[in-house]
C-alpha cells in the first residue's frame, strides 16, 4: 500500500468516527463541529486519491478547513445562550479519542512530508497535516469546554483559535 493509499485510509476511517460519534451526541453545536470535521476528512480523501491517481492537484485555499472559525461561532452562540451543559462522561472519551487520531495523523504526514521528493506533494502532505493540527487545537478547546462549560465559555475570548 502506498502513502496515497494508506492516507486515504486513514481519511475515510476519521470521516466515519466522526459521523458515527455525532450519532452519539445530544448537543446540536457538538454535533456540527464533528460533522465540520467529517467534511473535512472528506476532502483530505479526495485530495489523496487524485494524488495517488496521478491527478494534477492543488491544495486549493478555499477548501482549506474552516474549523477554528466554526467552533469559536458554536461557543459564541452557547455563551450568547447562557444555558447550563451538563455532557456523559462518554461524550469527552470521544473528544479525546478523536484528538489522539488527529495527533497521529499530524504527525504521519509531517514524516511522509521531509520523505517525499516531488515539492508540490510536499506541500500538500504539509497543508494537510497543518489542517490536522488546527483539528487538533479544536479537540483542545472542545475538551475544556467540556471539563467545566460555564466556567470556559465565560472566560474564553478564542482570539487565540486564529493564531493556528
Amino acid at each position: 500500500m502506498n502513502i496515497f493509499e494508506f492516507a486515504m485510509k486513514m481519511e475515510l476511517d476519521g470521516k466515519q468516527f466522526y459521523e458515527e460519534s455525532a450519532t452519539k451526541v445530544d448537543s446540536p453545536e457538538l454535533k456540527r463541529i464533528l460533522m465540520e470535521l467529517a467534511g473535512d476528512e472528506q476532502k483530505h480523501y479526495t485530495i489523496f486519491r487524485a494524488l495517488r491517481d496521478g491527478m494534477p492537484v492543488e491544495y486549493e485555499e478555499a477548501r482549506k478547513t474552516r474549523i477554528l472559525s466554526e467552533v469559536k461561532n458554536v461557543f459564541e452562540t452557547l455563551k450568547a445562550q447562557n444555558r447550563d451543559f451538563s455532557f456523559s462522561g462518554d461524550v469527552k472519551e470521544i473528544w479525546v479519542k478523536a484528538q489522539k487520531i488527529e495527533k497521529d495523523s499530524e504527525t504521519f504526514y509531517r514524516e511522509k512530508a521531509n520523505e517525499m521528493t516531488d515539492d508540490k506533494q510536499k506541500n500538500i502532505l504539509t497543508r494537510i497535516a497543518d489542517e490536522e493540527h488546527k483539528h487538533w487545537v479544536t479537540m483542545e478547546n472542545v475538551i475544556s469546554f467540556l471539563d467545566r462549560p460555564k466556567h470556559w465559555l465565560e472566560d474564553a475570548e478564542w482570539s487565540h483559535l486564529e493564531d493556528y
